[in-house]
């Protein structure tokens, strides 16, 4: 009998989002007749949100593409992949012979980190280039957790993960897990292990300018100016020493720094900073005392508090409150993950494991970290002329004219390159600008293991998803595009010895799946990672039997063991942050605000739409509009404007048209717009998302607002007018 004719169900991980949620996909005929959550996920339990279900849509969609296209005066003409693959190598190669080897410019957006194969072949691919003109999603919105990471725990991937299955108290700072299901906190289902939480007695309270989804089911929300979190924290910090709540445990025996934070904080008491957060002093002590007086807290904070001024002094100081308050690496706290494939140890490379400020940027002389320029630097690299300018640009799952600061300036600069080509499935807002676009295959047609999230899940777990479909004749994976361009940037260098050649050789017939099964043999739970041979341990083939996944476990102390500062002690007092607090002081003293300029804009995030090109699926735009400006119906009445009505909000970088929404959940003197849309342009094949284009946040955000620590995008809080149409 045709296998093809029967009805099956198809087990896997949906890659749409960060939760993992385990999915069951019903087949029949080879068509998909349903997606459910996987009830057998040991993870998820069965959880989906909308976005899983769209998934269909994506490996259906017409305007998806298949093969490579060259742009031509304006049009697009389908070439084969030996013409692709030649004609972009031959640029590059002649850019950089003629400008230097930085001409050329990465970015990777961040379906980079849901894409197995793109993280295992793409670095191979990038390190032919030898450019140091790298970006990516990183500097949009996460930047600051890294940098805390790295300078307390001595690795930019030791990011400490709410242990919210078993804390007591749960304090958000600047997120919406319930509309993203975390975010550097992967927890499927995440509504439900809040109420878990308030039905074992715990309770959990939000602050942010928003009442958000999250907000809204809260035991308590509190309403807090735009890029103030920074004093919030200083002052709760200020209220923990000065009434003694401080209580750092086992962690003090390999802690340093204690002192030095006590004298920064001492400047910052809950009345100081009232009015710069809108908070009352009564307030911030009572969550100060609350919190240390809970049997086990966690605070957390997320996008509001990264992409803000301070983003990275709010990161530190989150990591220094769950510290001093002996709530880091202890259950119902902050801990670590210990991931079957254990990328934190692997990033470790000379006793190292990361490195920031190597070398900084040609232009706004902002610093390196990781490897990685800050991406609100990109169009300035572009446009500003002299050695090192990019003159051409490599664009990887990203679509940064919507997704980075002042997305106009960006596009013009696109404009103006010599050579652009994308690895991406469709003519976007950003792909429009390219010569070349190079389209993998889709998350259905290849195999899946999350590399990124593993090591972010509230529990230790690992599951292998394998192909549902076929690819069709003429397409590729993502990582034999990469593979294939590796190979042709670097046929016409010389292996200097022996063991140089091995490697190439070795590499060259390397797979996703014996890459994957190698790191889970050598990783902490495999079959050749453990402290002894064991045949019970991990192993691709193990994972492919356990279709379902394989849980863990909890999260589990792991510190001083897994520290990786050289003295193997967290260092809570880096002079980076120490030295930044300078520039927090003068901020509180800071003028009134431009009162051509009144309101606060902050972004937003809705559980059917993560990236933009989700936008190209019915089922997760239909219904409501919801690209719109939130607005207090105090700042609507002043400003002359009614519900439904369109208006002009203007920034310093730009203009957009939208209809204002009036709402009660925002608070005073904030407005706020949906990251992600602004599909109005001129030259997209994107049909769906066209009838529902909305406006671009990143036509109003400025690439000059940035935390001048990390470089990252200080998106929340932008200065704004809103006036009628």
């Amino acid at each position: 009998m045709d296998t093809k004719k029967k009805t099956r169900t198809h087990f896997r991980t949906c890659n749409l989002c960060e939760a993992m949620c385990g999915i069951a996909i019903d087949l029949k005929d080879n068509k998909i007749i349903k997606i459910r959550g996987d009830k057998d996920d040991p993870f998820s339990k069965g959880f989906i949100c909308p976005k899983a279900v769209a998934l269909q849509d994506i490996y259906n969609d017409p305007d998806r593409l298949k093969r490579p296209v060259r742009r031509v005066n304006g049009k697009w003409r389908e070439i084969s992949w030996s013409e692709a693959f030649n004609e972009v190598v031959v640029k590059l190669k002649d850019i950089q012979k003629k400008y230097g080897r930085n001409s050329v410019g990465i970015y990777q957006g961040n379906p980079t980190v849901h894409n197995s194969g793109t993280m295992l072949f793409a670095p191979q691919f990038f390190r032919t280039l030898r450019t140091k003109n790298r970006f990516s999603a990183t500097s949009v919105d996460q930047l600051p957790h890294h940098i805390a990471s790295y300078f307390m725990f001595g690795n930019q991937l030791m990011l400490p993960i709410p242990d919210i299955d078993r804390t007591d108290y749960f304090l958000i700072l600047g997120a919406n897990p319930i509309a993203s299901n975390g975010s550097m906190m992967t927890a499927p289902g995440f509504v439900n292990r809040l109420k878990e939480l308030q039905n074992r007695g715990g309770k959990f309270v939000v602050i942010d300018p928003r009442k958000t989804e999250t907000a809204a089911k809260a035991d308590e929300h509190h309403f807090i100016i735009p890029g103030s979190d920074v004093f919030f924290l200083l002052a709760i910090l200020n209220t923990v020493f000065k009434d003694k709540l401080s209580t750092p445990g086992r962690l003090l025996n390999f802690t340093e720094g204690l002192e030095d934070v006590k004298d920064i904080v001492s400047d910052f008491p809950p009345e100081s900073v009232e009015k710069r957060t809108g908070i009352s002093a009564k307030i911030i002590k009572k969550i100060a005392y609350d919190f240390c007086e809970a049997k086990s807290a966690v605070c957390y904070g997320r996008v509001g508090v990264s992409t803000q001024a301070f983003g990275s002094l709010c990161q530190w100081l989150i990591n220094v409150l769950n510290i001093v308050t002996d709530n880091m690496d202890k259950s119902g706290g902050a801990m670590f993950t210990l991931p079957a494939i254990d990328a934190v140890k692997q990033a470790v490379k000379d006793g190292k494991a990361g490195h920031y400020a190597k070398w900084k940027s040609r232009v706004n002389d902002l610093p390196e970290f990781a490897g990685e320029l800050p991406v609100s630097v990109l169009a300035d690299e572009i446009l500003t002329k002299g050695e090192g300018q990019i003159k051409a640009m490599i664009t990887s799952a990203g679509n940064p004219v919507l997704s980075t600061p002042n997305g106009r300036k960006l596009e013009k600069a696109f404009c103006e390159l010599e050579f652009m080509v994308s690895i991406d499935i469709y003519i976007n807002e950003t792909t429009k600008n390219a010569n070349i676009i190079l389209p993998p295959t889709t998350g259905l047609e290849t195999e899946h293991y999350d590399l990124a999230f593993h090591f972010l899940a509230v529990r230790n777990t690992a599951k292998y998803s394998t192909a549902l479909f076929e690819p069709e004749n003429g397409t590729m994976h993502d990582w034999q595009i990469f593979n294939e361009l590796r190979k042709r940037m670097s046929s016409d260098k010389k292996q200097k010895n022996i063991s140089g050649w091995i490697k190439k050789k070795l590499t060259d017939r390397l797979t996703p799946e014996k890459m994957l099964d190698l790191g889970l043999k050598l990783g902490p739970y495999g079959i050749w990672g453990g402290r002894f041979l064991s045949k019970n341990g991990l192993s691709l083939k193990k994972l492919k039997q356990n279709v379902h996944g394989i849980d863990l476990g909890p999260l589990k102390e792991c510190l001083p063991n897994r520290l990786f500062t050289k003295d193997k002690k967290i260092n809570l007092s880096a002079e980076i942050f120490k030295n930044d607090i300078k520039r927090a002081k003068e901020n509180l003293q800071a003028s009134e605000p431009d009162n051509n300029f009144n309101l606060l804009l902050i972004g937003r995030r809705h559980l059917r739409s993560n990236n933009s090109w989700m936008h190209n699926s019915k089922r997760l735009v239909n219904g409501k509009d919801r690209c719109t400006l939130f607005i207090n119906p105090k700042d609507a009445e002043s400003n002359n404007i009614e519900d439904g009505n369109t208006v002009n909000v203007n920034s310093k970088t730009g203009l957009v048209k939208i209809k204002a929404e009036i709402t009660k959940d925002i608070k005073p003197g904030v407005v706020s717009i949906p990251h992600g849309w602004g599909h109005n342009r001129s030259g997209i094949v994107l049909n769906v998302a066209k009838e529902h284009s909305g406006v671009s946040i990143n036509d109003l955000t400025d690439d000059n607002l940035i935390d001048k620590l990390s470089g990252n995008a200080a998106f929340s809080g932008v200065p704004v007018k809103v006036s009628p149409y």
